[in-house]
């Protein structure tokens, strides 16, 4: 990469101001991968606990419904009357620009639609049962889905985190040591080249000056002679 890049002051400082802004990049890529894990390890416990919590009312609620079905039998007319479930409600939250959902089902009252007449107390603790199990997995479908959401936000910021820590930057790095060492090499030539000029024209002047003051005694001496002569 470096060698494909004029050493030139202008190239050295967007180089370094992309380094700049490379290492910020993978600073905020690194806290950004840390709050999405300690949110998704939050949210894991809280997924264990509500898995928990919905096994342990399945098993209660399926016992309630096999005595339900030896005391009542299997009566079609009943399970009709179980209304379909349409107060669900799903909204979104940010988390570090990851969308999480929110799963809100409708507080509404327990209403059995079926006639006292055809039932007994069995078959209502049976459909009570089932009713917390329906609250328990839409909680639980929330807690799963965002769960996943933030596994691939994290696996995203990992792998950018990763490209700007170990390509990046070092490329930058070395483009910046690049230009450095031509620029500082450049600027040894062009001092070399000013003192071989400095010392080649000193030396010029020394001789010119030299040449000058023999040739001013030469004249001075043959300007004695002949008035000597003359006289």
């Amino acid at each position: 990469m470096s060698e494909q890049i004029f050493a030139t002051k202008g190239n050295l400082l967007s180089s370094k101001k992309s380094l700049e802004l490379a290492q910020l990049g993978f600073d905020l890529m690194d806290k950004k991968r840390n709050i999405l894990i300690r949110e998704m390890m939050l949210l894991v416990d809280k997924a264990s606990d509500i898995q928990s919590q919905i096994d342990e009312t399945y098993a209660i609620a399926y016992k309630k419904l096999q005595r339900a079905n030896v005391t009542l039998g299997v009566n079609p007319e009943i399970a009709s009357t179980i209304p379909v479930e349409n107060g669900i409600e799903i909204d979104y939250r940010s988390v570090m620009g990851v969308e999480i959902p929110t799963v809100r089902l409708a507080e509404s009252k327990l209403k059995m639609g079926y006639s006292l007449s055809d039932s007994n107390p069995m078959l209502d603790e049976t459909v009570r049962c089932f009713n917390e199990v329906k609250k328990l997995t839409a909680q639980l479908a929330e807690v799963e889905n965002s769960v996943y959401r933030l596994a691939v936000a994290i696996k995203k910021a990992q792998k950018r985190a990763n490209a700007l820590k170990n390509i990046v930057i070092p490329q930058l790095t070395d483009t910046i040591k690049f230009i450095t060492e031509a620029l500082e090499e450049k600027e040894r030539e062009d001092l070399r080249i000013s003192l071989q000029y400095i010392l080649f024209a000193t030396s010029t002047f020394y001789v010119q000056t030299r040449t000058s003051k023999t040739f001013f005694q030469r004249r001075a001496l043959a300007t004695e002679k002949d008035y000597y002569w003359g006289v």
